[in-house]
């Protein structure tokens, strides 16, 4: 990269500003030197210069900072005030939160808010919510002995006499069977009383007086003790019970509820299920350039994050309210903060410091309380996290859409997972397939196919692009200094690959 594309007049047309434009040519220029740390996969310090690299004014900076204004590439939405950094409108002293420590900021701030604990929904509302009780079995499964095969249910050695009507599924309580008996029976049906077995159509022959024969080799082992050949006592029967007793716990509270669980609840018994209540969020687009449909033209874009927000957030456990479109009105951002009665709202764009970017002071005039005013992570950077009530927060993502899904993955993300009563998802690595560049001070979140036990990093992962992303199965989280091939990264899994799609938007 050269110091002319890094230096941009728009500020954001490659997530790089003159500080870090500087400090990435004189990192390559120390690898052509080949002074020592200067390698693509250097940690910490050693990939970066060893003091703070000036400012063109002069001043160090404690690190290199990111507008996330303009940048109106496809679907970017306008933060436009030139010249402010860390996207705080505080200036060049503002120190933005670590990476890791926004998320855990984010956790807090939503175990603190007093929550119901749970609400009794029916069983076709409540796939992808928490189960906020434990659910126990209402009845034993199965609850009486049932035939796990098409065939005969017979009663003591054979051959056997075969009864004229036979034994369907749903049925009440059959006659019993006396021995050497047997009775036609139907997958699921009810064992009658006293069945010792139940063989299936293609082991049994019918002979030429009607009569029921077990047509199986001589089986070994404890089949020999019992029966007739190769019908063993109980074959093909499910036990009362099997799958559970009454009053079992088949799964803990907190357990998500999946197809596979609606399943098994009703089973057992559920018509209702407890669960956690989706937190709501409400959607506020900010940008008068904003287009919502048809080609951009005379300056005018297409909103991307309008379309993608809603089912993103749907698929992290919220119910998404309203999704508004203020344009840049200083007034309306204000009315629609204090109207609203959502759990988190969500703002894109204006989070920086321009004539237009009214997030910051509107925060100001309400008396919310920043919680994180800007992330070291790129894309980005100019993120926010507010309190604007006991029971409300508002989460301020940058209007280029990468740096908006860095912003919803790092602050929406934790917040959201633990108001829904998500469990958080288990960590792991991955090593890259190749080498990923880093930002000299900051975390970078690059988007990431998984082939093989292998993470691909993409191409188009600039802070205006939704096309790496579209492709991606997860965000590598690369550290300051940049990452080596084959070295193990963490990877953030996209919430349609952990849940499948079907599930998870609901």
């Amino acid at each position: 990269m050269t110091a002319a594309r890094g230096i941009r007049d728009s500020q954001d047309a490659d997530d790089f500003d003159v500080e870090e434009a500087l400090a990435l040519v004189k990192g390559d220029s120390a690898r052509a030197s080949g002074e020592p740390g200067s390698g693509a996969g250097a940690r910490g310090g050693s990939g970066t210069p060893s003091t703070p690299v000036p400012t063109p004014q002069g001043e160090p900076h404690a690190h290199a900072t990111d507008s996330g204004h303009g940048g109106h590439g496809a679907g970017g939405h306008g933060d436009r005030g030139a010249g402010s950094h860390g996207g705080s409108g505080h200036g060049v002293g503002h120190k933005a939160t670590l990476w890791p420590q926004a998320r855990t900021i984010a956790e807090r701030a939503a175990r603190s808010v007093p929550r119901p604990t749970h609400v009794s929904v029916t069983l076709d509302a409540s796939l992808g919510l928490v189960i906020a009780a434990p659910l126990t079995a209402l009845t034993d499964l199965p609850s009486f002995d049932t035939s796990a095969m098409d065939g005969w249910a017979v009663a003591g050695p054979g051959p056997w006499d075969v009864r004229e009507e036979g034994v369907l599924a749903g049925q009440a309580q059959p006659e019993a069977l006396t021995d050497g008996e047997a009775v036609r029976i139907a997958t699921g049906a009810r064992v009658p009383q006293d069945a010792t077995a139940v063989l299936r159509s293609e082991h049994g022959r019918i002979d030429d007086k009607g009569r029921l024969h077990a047509a199986l080799p001589q089986a070994s082992g404890p089949a020999r003790s019992v029966g007739t050949a190769g019908v063993v006592h109980g074959q093909d029967i499910r036990p009362r019970g099997q799958e559970c007793r009454s009053g079992d716990q088949l799964l803990p509270v907190g357990a998500l509820v999946t197809p596979a669980v609606l399943g098994l609840a009703a089973a057992a018994g559920y018509d209702t299920l407890a669960v956690v209540p989706r937190p709501r969020v409400e959607v506020l687009v900010l940008g008068d350039e904003l287009l919502t449909e048809g080609l951009p033209q005379e300056g005018l874009i297409r909103d991307a994050l309008g379309p993608m927000l809603p089912p993103w957030l749907r698929a992290l456990g919220a119910e998404v309210v309203a999704v508004r479109r203020l344009g840049d009105d200083a007034k309306a951002l204000q009315r629609a903060i204090t109207g609203s009665e959502a759990d988190l709202i969500i703002t894109t764009g204006g989070t920086a410091a321009g004539p237009v970017d009214h997030v910051h002071p509107t925060l100001r005039r309400i008396g919310a309380e920043l919680l994180v005013d800007g992330v070291k992570v790129r894309p980005g950077h100019p993120m926010l996290l507010a309190r604007t009530k006991e029971n409300q927060h508002l989460v301020g993502l940058p209007g280029n859409p990468l740096a908006a899904v860095s912003g919803l993955l790092t602050l929406a993300e934790p917040l959201l997972r633990i108001l829904a009563g998500r469990a958080a998802p288990e960590p792991y690595t991955l090593p890259l397939k190749d080498a990923v560049h880093g930002h000299p001070y900051d975390t970078r979140l690059v988007p990431v196919v998984l082939r093989a036990d292998r993470a691909v990093p993409l191409h188009y992962n600039g802070p205006a692009m939704l096309r790496g992303i579209a492709a991606a199965d997860a965000l590598a989280v690369v550290p300051p200094g940049g990452a080596r091939a084959g070295e193990e990264l963490e990877l953030l899994d996209l919430p349609w690959v952990m849940s499948g799609i079907g599930a998870c938007f609901t």
